[in-house]
This record gives C-alpha cells, structure tokens and sequence, in this order.
C-alpha cells in the first residue's frame, strides 16, 4: 500500500536511503545529512511535480516511491524507489516487498496520477532491477553516464503496463 509521506516520515526515510544498498546503485551516492534531507523535504513537500509516497507491507513502512518531473498536461513523470533493505532482508521480505512495491507504483502513476508515460533509470550493474523492470514489461534507452558511471533510462508506456491478474490486488 502507499501513502503520501508526512513530516513523521522524514527520519527513516533518511536512514533507508543513507543505507549502502541503497547508496551503490544511486545517481548521488553520497550519504545524506539531516540538513540536507530536511532542505530536500521542504522543497519537494511543497512541489506540485512532485509526490513521496510511503510504502507500507504487511502494516509497516517499509519504502519509499518518489514521482517527479510530474507532467499532467503531457501525462508524463518519473519515478524512483527505495527499501528499508536492511529490515526486509533481516525479515526475509525483500522479494515480495519489492513486487508489492513495483505493483502499487505502477497503479499510482497510471490510475491515481493518470499518466501516459513512466520514467525512470536503473545502474547498469543493478541486475536484479533491470530484471524485474523487464518483468514489468519497462524499456531501456540507450545508456547515460553520470560522473563516470553508467544508467539506462527506463520508460513504460500505459497501453503496456502489467494488469493485476482476477482476484488479485
């Protein structure tokens, strides 16, 4: 399940993102202050391009969805996403998380924010990312270097996203 982020979000939502697993395959891979976290929630809380939802499994948080670049006249935004990875490994929910995660993330942009166009980007070297983008039927572009390292953008197009299959969420 996702919700929007509020004010009692912002602490852990840090500390999921500063963790290592989440860090490698980031474009900033630096680890956040609460200062600057705190300057980035003021701004993107006020930001009408932009939403921070929190995903729930199982009744915890347990992740963060991040939609920007939000375009309701051309029906286009991106997105991005992360895991508390050390609390679903140490509880053995990585996988379906993930899925649960991927799943309302799509019926967000598609259904809630009526998008016709999703974008993203993935680190070359996240295959398990790559993988499940596929899986969720995601294309790659042609890959972009950010200070040496290598992302492939990644888009999926409404008409092709995945329905839930009868009698499942």
């Amino acid at each position: 399940m996702l919700r929007p982020a509020r004010d009692a979000d912002v602490a852990p939502m840090r500390l999921w993102r500063n963790q290592p697993a989440n860090r490698v395959v980031s474009v900033n891979q630096h680890e956040i202050s609460a200062a600057e976290h705190a300057d980035w929630w003021a701004r993107v809380s006020q930001d009408p391009t932009k939403q921070v939802l929190v995903f729930e499994y199982a009744g915890q948080p347990l992740g963060i969805v991040t939609f920007f670049d939000l375009d309701p006249a051309e029906r286009t935004g991106s997105w991005g996403f992360f895991l508390d990875s050390e609390t679903a490994a140490r509880d053995g929910v990585a996988v379906p998380a993930w899925i649960g995660l991927m799943k309302d993330a799509c019926a967000w942009a598609f259904d809630e924010l009526d998008l016709a166009v999703l974008h993203g980007e993935v680190h070359e070297g996240n295959e398990a990312v790559r993988a499940m983008n596929r899986r969720f039927r995601f294309t790659e572009g042609e890959p972009v270097t950010y200070d040496g390292r290598v992302f492939y953008p990644i888009s999926l197009l409404r008409e092709d996203r995945r329905q839930p299959k009868e009698g499942r969420p």
